[in-house]
């Protein structure tokens, strides 16, 4: 694969390399403890609640996980139990998904799994 073919089929890359001096592409990293962390019903729950988010229009790309199996180091944080990591085009886009309905309705119907929320955001440099 030629390498102008491999950075425009790169999802990262064509998300960061295509903004103009307006745009700050952001991330929104959000990790999840549970009330039941040995719950698999429960994690199961929360998964298909976030997987919901979809619907939401500005968000350009979503990866939800659990743990991987990696290397124990003391700097990797394996406390938590969900996590989502969500693109957008800017800080506005971030602040639709805030106030969508779709998102509401997820916190509504999914608050009662969790003891701890941490959301990281960050905007492209």
């Amino acid at each position: 694969m030629k390498r102008r073919t491999f950075l425009a089929a790169t999802p990262l890359v064509g998300l960061v390399g295509s903004q103009t001096s307006a745009e700050k592409p952001l991330l929104h990293h959000v990790f999840f403890w549970l009330n039941n962390p040995n719950s698999e019903a429960d994690k199961k729950q929360l998964i298909a609640g976030l997987k919901t988010l979809k619907g939401i229009p500005t968000i350009k790309q979503i990866h939800i996980g659990t743990l991987a199996s990696t290397e124990k180091r003391d700097v990797v944080d394996t406390s938590w139990d969900v996590s989502e990591l969500m693109f957008f085009d800017d800080e506005a886009g971030q602040k639709v998904y805030q106030d969508h309905p779709i998102h509401l309705e997820f916190v509504k119907n999914n608050s009662h799994l969790w003891k701890k929320v941490v959301v990281y955001d960050s905007i492209n440099v």
